[in-house]
Parts: C-alpha cells; structure tokens; sequence
C-alpha cells in the first residue's frame, strides 16, 4: 500500500473543520491533522513535515497569511491550498503570489478539492525532484538499469525485492563499482514508498559540518552564509527512501546523530531548538568492512546494529562474469553516439571475461567508454581492449603480481601507502583523477594522503 501524505487542515469553524477532516479521512490516501487556529498550525508545523496544508485565511489572532508566511520560510517544499469565502478573493489571490498553490471558495465542491489537492502533491514532488536534481549535478550517478542473468546476482535481485515490502533498514556491502545504489533504487522502487521521494546522500563527498546540514537542514542565521532557513534532506525524503551512501565515511563526531535521528525520527535542524520528526526508511551503503572499524573505534558498534537490521552482499563482478556480455552490450549501446552500435568481436568478449575486474562494473563501464572513442571501426577487436586493460589495470586498486621488493612480506597498510603513493605519481598528484582511479572518495584519499604523508 503507498505511503500516506500528511495534510493538515486549519481553520477556526469547527463545522467546516469537521466535515474536511471527516471526507478526507475516509480516502486511503492521507494522514489528516486538524489545527482551529493559525498558533496552533504553527506549532504542528514545527513538529511534522507537512505534504499539504488546508488554510483559512480569517483567524483570530495568527490569521492565514501570516501562516503561510511561516510555511514559506520554515517548510518551503509544503503546498497550501487557501480556504476562503467569495468576498476573500482578492486577498487569496494575493496569497498565490505569496506563494501558496491555489485557493478554494466556500462552500467547497469535493471533488473539484481533490483534484486541486492532487495537484498540489504533483507540485511538491515536482519541486522537490527539482531540488534533488540541483543537488545531483555535483555527485556522480551510475545506470539506471538493473542487468544481469547470473545465479550470483538474481539471487541478491530476489533477496532485495523481498526486503522491500518491509519497512526495515537496509545495509549493502560491497566494493567500489559493484552497484550498491542501483540495489538501494530497486528496493525503493518495489516498496510501499515508491510513490516517495528517493533521496541520495554521499556521506564521503561532504565535510562533518556540512553533511549534517545538508541531511538535518539548519535555520537562518546558523552559521555565517547561512541567509535563510533550509530544510535538510531527511525533510525532502520524508514518506519516502533515504541513501546513505559510504556511511563508512561518516565521523564520530556526526554519528551520534545519525544514531538518534535513526532510533527515533526525530531530528533538530543545525541552529534550530525545535523537534522534527519524519517518517522515512534508511538504506546505507559502504565498501568498508564496518566491523572491521567498530575494532578500531573509527565506527559505532550500536550505530552498525541499527543500519544492518537487513544485510545485502553485492557480488563482484569476477564473481558474475556471465553477465558481462550483456553488460558490454549495454554500455556499448549507450557511449556509442552514432546510430550504428559498435560491436563487440569474439576475441574482445574473450579479454574481457578473462580479466578480473579490480574495479568492477564502473571500471568495464570507463574501459567500454574509452574502446568506443579511440577504436575506427565497427568492430571492437581483443587488441583494442588488450592495450586499455593494461593501461587501466594499475589505476585499479590491486597489485597484479608480487613485487620484486618483497611486498609480500608488507603490512596491508603499507601496500595501500606504496600503491596510493604509485597511482598520485602517475597522474602528477592530482587529486580528483587519483580518487576515481582508486576507486575512493577525493575526501577518503585526503585523509589517506595525510594518514601515510604523501605530499609531493
């Protein structure tokens, strides 16, 4: 069943009040609140994110407008809907350009305020994808689609649509490059939630100050810059899916309050005295082993058992190389920008399943991307691809043979300093081109650059 929206309705004829809520309770489609004045909406409002607000104009004391000044400025993503009589009209027509959607006259027909409500929710999540879509231009997204035929990965396929009518939280482990978000997507899109905004964070991509306003919002005049109110992504995702991607990444300092956001809802934007609470289900993702850094004390053992109350293992793509073909296929079909698809030739499909995929499916993805610029014909012969493997293999992340130098004999640490130190030489210490041949956050290799001081 979709997830409700939450609608609140306020006025002060309680007649009226009772009659709204009584017809809108009846749709499966709504959690209703009722508010008889404009000091009490606002006290609601502070403590629910709202999808729509049914408001009055004429209320003693708090009247309307003065309402909706406060949902613009606390809860901009809210739509509201002016309830008015006919000799209001001039004035709800002023609250449109205040900024709320519409407004309806008295008395009120009910199916003509159904259909003004449905498009009033269209609104919001059109704003909200607006938002989300700003917010995409600076994080990398992979496919869309979910392709493969392996036992390995339609058994985590199966596993994932299970878990998806269940409301629990939701762990994938696994390393750079195997899909984890596109897992994460599937369980939203077949959940109850689907009709709810999915809302993705990397926690690694984002300093401890600014991840949790971005996920907790923070009031105006917070901190220097801070030149109004915004609402945090746990706000935008409220009925629907929020992605914690790389939750590894995120600092003890900023845990405990994630911790307690997850154990309850309930959450204070950074600046902010009031308690919010939300409704939405957290699914995380991480290449870290987290048991491994709860040993370490880098991560919190009880914030662990709260993420993985569900654990879902993505396979590796050495591991599921019977769909490489078709993955090869794919990306083909979407690099090539000419109408005729280059193809791959059987000895190219022979090199690629003979390789083993360091960096998986987002390394088969960049060697496919550059074979289609670089090869003239058609055809994508096995020499093409030969000459790309090689080149790519150590911006991989793994050592392909023993090192004449003993690195057997090494500490895991210092073969991840010699190799880090190795791939920042090759692209002249650039940053940003190292963290994405390393398979790693620029964050998560700044702090790996300090760790081991690997300074030019």
């Amino acid at each position: 069943m979709p997830k409700k929206y939450n609608l609140l309705i306020v006025d002060d004829e309680e007649p009226l009040r009772v009659i709204l809520e009584g017809e809108l309770s009846e749709s499966d489609e709504f959690n209703v609140d009722t508010a008889a004045d404009g000091g009490q909406a606002i006290n609601l409002i502070q403590a629910k994110v709202y999808d729509l607000i049914l408001l009055d104009i004429r209320m003693p004391r708090v009247s309307g407008i003065d309402v909706l000044k406060f949902v613009q400025e606390y809860s901009p993503t809210t739509q509201v809907i002016i309830l008015t009589n006919y000799a209001d009209v001039k004035t709800a027509i002023k609250t449109i350009k205040m900024g709320a959607y519409d407004f309806l006259a008295k008395p009120y027909d009910i199916d003509e305020l159904f259909n003004t409500i449905h498009r009033a929710i269209e609104r919001r999540q059109l704003f909200i994808d607006n938002k989300l879509m700003k917010s995409e231009l600076t994080r990398k997204t992979g496919r869309a689609e979910i392709i493969g035929q392996s036992p390995a990965f339609l058994k985590l396929v199966e596993s994932a649509s299970r878990f998806a009518e269940s409301d629990s939280f939701v762990l994938i482990e696994g390393a750079s490059g195997t899909g984890k978000e596109l897992i994460a997507n599937l369980i939203h899109r077949r959940s109850p939630r689907s009709n709810r905004p999915f809302v993705a964070v990397n926690c690694a991509s984002l300093p401890d100050s600014l991840l949790e306003s971005e996920l907790f919002g923070h009031e105006k005049g917070a901190f220097t810059n801070a030149y109004s109110t915004k609402q945090g992504l746990v706000e935008v995702a409220n009925g629907g899916t929020l992605f914690l991607d790389e939750v590894g990444d995120i600092s003890p300092a900023i845990q405990p309050k994630l911790l307690r956001f997850l154990e309850t809802g309930e959450f204070r934007r950074v600046g902010g005295t009031n308690l919010l609470t939300v409704d939405v289900r957290v699914i995380s993702a991480t290449n870290k082993k987290l048991r491994e850094e709860v040993s370490v004390g880098r991560f919190r053992e009880d914030l662990l058992y709260r993420l993985n109350v569900i654990t879902l293992q993505m396979p590796l793509l050495k591991e599921r190389k019977e769909d490489i073909p078709i993955l090869a296929e794919y990306f083909l079909a979407q690099k090539t920008k000419s109408r005729n698809v280059k193809k791959l030739a059987p000895g190219a499909l022979k090199v690629l399943t003979d390789y083993d995929w360091p960096g998986n499916i987002r390394e088969l993805e960049h060697i496919l991307e550059g074979a289609v610029l670089l090869s003239k014909e058609d055809v994508i012969a096995g020499s093409d691809l030969s000459a790309h493997l090689h080149a790519a293999a150590p911006a991989a992340g793994a050592v392909l043979a023993p090192d004449p130098n003993g690195l057997e004999d090494l500490s895991l640490e210092e073969v991840e300093k010699r190799h880090i130190d190795l791939v920042l030489r090759k692209n002249n210490y650039n940053r940003a081109k190292t963290a994405e041949d390393l398979g790693i956050s620029k964050k998560t290799l700044y702090l790996k650059i300090k760790r081991y001081g690997l300074l030019p």
